[in-house]
């Protein structure tokens, strides 16, 4: 049976691990979380099951352990989740806190996504496939979210800030994507449904 997220009041999923990211701040007041943005990273590049991507969003990334690292060293960024490629969910910031993940970014005439998005992170890269367990985990995370927060769009990394980022690339599959949230919407929906008692004569 799959896991039964639930946000609390902090903005943090329970029964999730959590590990705290410094590169985080306070969301302006009285600022609606309404947009989503999907993202992709790999550390080192092509790399996946390793401890880059935690000690790159904690500043802990060692620039000596791979030649990469030192393109990104005093790089500081964060996003509020991580899935990994077998599904698992990290949390680095709250919900409630602006996560520094889209940079110089607009969506629908408004500037600065941090303000006003959750940011997602899938582990992978822009040449292979995401897997089937981690679209489940990133369908399910989505709608507990939009069941929080007034989020009214998903836009990818690239749609945010076009021309200077890629992600989440040209194999994130929105169409099957969106077509697993109106699965778990029409779910949701039956679930809610009073059940009809047979009368008997």
């Amino acid at each position: 049976m799959p896991q039964r997220l639930r946000i609390n009041n902090e903005g943090l999923v329970e029964g999730v691990r959590f590990i705290p990211s410094p590169n985080c701040d306070e969301r302006p007041a009285a600022c609606a979380i309404d947009l989503l943005v999907i993202h992709y990273i790999s550390l080192p590049p092509g790399a996946f099951g390793g401890t880059g991507i935690i000690e790159h969003f904690t500043n802990r990334l060692d620039p000596s352990a791979h030649p990469f690292y030192a393109s990104i060293a005093g790089v500081k960024v964060s996003a509020h989740f991580l899935i990994r490629r077998d599904g698992g969910l990290i949390q680095f910031v709250p919900c409630a806190k602006r996560a520094w993940h889209a940079g110089k970014s607009s969506w629908k005439g408004k500037t600065r996504c941090n303000d006003f998005s959750i940011g997602i992170e899938m582990e992978g890269t822009g040449e292979v496939p995401f897997t089937a367990a981690q679209y489940r985990r990133l369908a399910t995370l989505t709608r507990v979210l939009q069941a929080r927060y007034p989020i009214r769009d998903i836009a990818g990394h690239s749609d945010v800030a076009p021309g200077r980022k890629t992600d989440p690339g040209p194999h994130f599959d929105w169409a099957r994507y969106r077509g697993m949230l109106r699965i778990n919407r029409q779910d949701a929906k039956a679930a809610k449904k009073p059940k009809t008692r047979l009368r008997t004569a």
